[in-house]
Order: C-alpha cells, then sequence, then structure tokens
C-alpha cells in the first residue's frame, strides 16, 4: 500500500495535468482534497470524486495508506507542514510514500504572481488605489537610476532587487492603465505582447531569413527597419530624432542627438553657433562647449554621463577622505 501526494501549481491553469499525474488519480484507491481545491472541478470532469475535507490529518493519511493506496491532492501553495508531518510518521514505521508533480511552472511563471500581487495592492492598499502614471513618475526614475548605480558599482548581488523595483514599477502602470476605459487602455498583457511583436519585427536575422554578417549588420539592419517604422507612423513628417526623450539628462540627450544625427551623414556644422546671447554683458557659450565635449566623447566611443558620472564618484570619495581625516584630527 502507499501514500502519493500529489503537488500542482496554481500558475498552471487547473486540470493541466501530467498524464502520469491523471493516471495516478485514476488508479488510487482513495483520491482526498481540500474543500474548495481549484482542481475539482476538472476532476468531476474526468470522473474522479474525491473525498473533500476542511483540513488534513496526517496520522489518518498515513493510517488509511497502510490499508490502500491513498492519493492526497496538495494546496496549488503546496502542504509543506503537513508533508513534514508524514515525514516523521513514516520514519519509525516505513511507508511507500511518493510525491508526484502534476504541474510545473514555466520559466517567467513568478510573472503571474507579481500581475497578481498589484492587483491586489490597487484594489486594497490607500496609498497605491490614489496613484496615477504621473505620480509614479519619480518612482521609475529612482528606480532606474538605482539598476545604473548597482551596475556601475559592480554590485550584481544586489541587481535581482533593483530590476524587481523596476519590474513593480511596469506592473504598476500597467494596472492604472488597464482601468480605463477608452482606447488608450491596456493591460500588462499587452505590454509584453507589444515589445515581443518589435523583437520579433526587429530581429529578422533570427525570426526570419535574413542573413548577417556580425554585430555590425545587425545593428544597421536595426536602424533601417526602426526608420520604415518611423516613416510609417508619421509620414512624411517623419523624423531621425523622433522618439528621442527631452526629458533626459542633458549630456545623455545631447549624446543622443548627435548619435542620431550623425546616421543621417548630417554636416558636423550644424552644432556651431549652437549658444547665442544678445547680451554683451553675458556672453557665455559654456552650453556649446559642452555640447562640443560630448560629440568628442561620441566620437571617442565614450558616454559623456558615464564619463562626468565616474569622475563625480572620485570627486565624492575624495570629499569624503577629507572629512574622515578631519575628524580625526
Amino acid at each position: 500500500m502507499s501514500l502519493t501526494l500529489l503537488a500542482t501549481t496554481h500558475r498552471v491553469a487547473p486540470g493541466l495535468l501530467t498524464w502520469r499525474a491523471w493516471d495516478a488519480l485514476r488508479s488510487a484507491s482513495a483520491v482526498r482534497a481540500r474543500t474548495g481545491h481549484p482542481l475539482l472541478p476538472s476532476l468531476g470532469d474526468a470522473g474522479v470524486v474525491p473525498e473533500l475535507v476542511d483540513e488534513p490529518d496526517a496520522a489518518s493519511l498515513v493510517a488509511d495508506a497502510r490499508r490502500a493506496d491513498v492519493l492526497w491532492i496538495a494546496a496549488p501553495e503546496g502542504d509543506e507542514a503537513l508533508m513534514r508531518e508524514i515525514g516523521h510518521l513514516v520514519v519509525s514505521d516505513p511507508l511507500e510514500v511518493e510525491v508526484l508533480h502534476g504541474s510545473y511552472d514555466l520559466p517567467g511563471a513568478r510573472l503571474l504572481d507579481l500581475v497578481s500581487v498589484m492587483d491586489t495592492l490597487r484594489r486594497d492598499c490607500p496609498w497605491d488605489r490614489k496613484q496615477t502614471h504621473a505620480t509614479l513618475v519619480p518612482y521609475l526614475l529612482e528606480e532606474a537610476y538605482e539598476v545604473l548605480d548597482t551596475i556601475e558599482a559592480g554590485d550584481y548581488g544586489a541587481l535581482r532587487e533593483e530590476l524587481g523595483d523596476v519590474l513593480m514599477q511596469v506592473a504598476f502602470h500597467s494596472v492604472v492603465a488597464a482601468e480605463r476605459d477608452d482606447e488608450t487602455a491596456f493591460t500588462i498583457d499587452d505590454v509584453a505582447g507589444a515589445i515581443v511583436d518589435k523583437l520579433v519585427r526587429r530581429h529578422p536575422h533570427v525570426f526570419g531569413d535574413v542573413t548577417v554578417s556580425g554585430a555590425d549588420e545587425v545593428n544597421a539592419n536595426w536602424e533601417q527597419i526602426k526608420a520604415a517604422e518611423r516613416a510609417e507612423k508619421s509620414g512624411e513628417e517623419a523624423s531621425a530624432l523622433d522618439g528621442v526623450p527631452m526629458g533626459q539628462p542633458a549630456l545623455s540627450l545631447a549624446a543622443q542627438l548627435q548619435r542620431r544625427a550623425a546616421r543621417l551623414d548630417a554636416p558636423s556644422g550644424l552644432a556651431d553657433g549652437l549658444v547665442t546671447n544678445d547680451d554683451d554683458n553675458n556672453d557665455d557659450d559654456l552650453g556649446e562647449r559642452l555640447f562640443g565635449l560630448v560629440r568628442e566623447a561620441v566620437a571617442r566611443g565614450l558616454d559623456a554621463e558615464s564619463e562626468l558620472r565616474a569622475v563625480s564618484r572620485v570627486f565624492r570619495d575624495r570629499v569624503r577622505a577629507w572629512e574622515r581625516s578631519n575628524r580625526s584630527d
């Protein structure tokens, strides 16, 4: 005689079980489950009628399994405490016990938990309930900069948590958008679907029949596809600068504008005389000189924002060292 503990995951639709799990359900002498288990409707469709209990008793399950083949359907979130009790009972008086996994999480399954948690927070938390796209913007920027900070510091152990914070912001904006009842509404599935479509469309060398010789050609194809997308969206008014976020930090903005312009073979003279001032007493070309430094960084394959941030970190460390030395004096 034996006891089978059937484990399933709530991240897979009830009833999507392995053949071995269905075979065990049909062949067991007795099948037991909690009242209200999400698998019950599927069991009924398959002609399996389990005995329902409010809470399982480990001693009863083990005792009955010594007389017949008993199958217990564990709760979708697991029955760790029950399995531990059963383990203690069969140590001194052995019994054949098998844990049978009837369904498995697929990669990305925990994203379903994030969607569920965000729906609950939006419904039940007063602070989460009152947020809008606009009020969430500072948090999205803050979390993105924390990811950048972690990468630049080489703290890859903390990167998982910081990326999770960014992912939460994506889920938050999606649940806010899903509440609208006009054409601007969308769900997190729409967000995921749109980026999947874009990635497939922009990688014809992976998902299509295009052949490339290397990364440079991949990048060139990517830019051609983006240009075609802009033309389709904006027609004759389409510009290579469409989509450049003007709200980003000034150094990275200048660099992105210059990179986009360079792809057009635009004349370098377009950058000349960018700063003009009618006040002869305050003729300051600082902005133009900064723009020129960014152009120099782009030409050298460097990121001006990262370079300035690196120097700023050195300066920060020097100031902190000076503070420590003065405190010790």
